[in-house]
């Protein structure tokens, strides 16, 4: 998704300014929460330190969070230390994506709730209605067709198609 949907929204005309890449905040607090249950020894502690982690991250401070998640992971111990570092490398390869402060400020969304809203209106509702039977490649075909009219570009869509029945590469 990260490498196939911003091409895609590039090509279709989004200026290159207004794309911004978000990981859902719900599940970033989820690996915050994993992290935490392994780096503190009982449940209190955890919380403790889960929640004010998580209004870091809100607030844009993502990179100090990591920094102190680096520390609590240097000073784990052996068995608990493999499981703190792939929490993270989680964050730490998503850094980028983190930027919560900024799309708030904007008045965005930070969780994925609008785009599963919109796959269930345009999935749900229109290929898996009541006595409707698809076969996976049709299904796909219609999901390719119904995008391409809702981006505008039927025309140049169906162009597509004649010319490639017209001159098969």
């Amino acid at each position: 998704m990260w490498e196939r949907i911003p091409a895609l929204l590039l090509r279709l005309g989004l200026p290159a300014d207004r794309l911004i890449e978000l990981l859902d905040f719900y599940h970033a607090t989820e690996h915050l929460s994993a992290f935490a249950e392994v780096a503190f020894s009982n449940s209190n502690a955890a919380r403790k330190w889960f929640k004010p982690a998580c209004a870091k991250l809100k607030r844009g401070h993502a990179a100090a969070l990591l920094r102190h998640m680096q520390t609590r992971c240097a000073q784990a111990k052996p068995q608990r230390a493999a499981s703190l570092t792939q929490e993270l490398d989680y964050f730490q390869t998503r850094l980028p994506r983190l930027q919560y402060a900024q799309v708030a400020a904007l008045k965005l969304p930070l969780g994925s709730g609008a785009v599963e809203s919109l796959l269930r209106q345009v999935v749900n509702l229109r290929i898996k209605g009541a006595g409707k039977f698809w076969l996976v490649e049709h299904a796909e075909i219609m999901l390719q067709a119904r995008c391409q009219w809702a981006a505008g570009r039927w025309d140049h869509f169906c162009d597509s198609i004649l010319t490639a029945h017209l001159c098969p590469t």
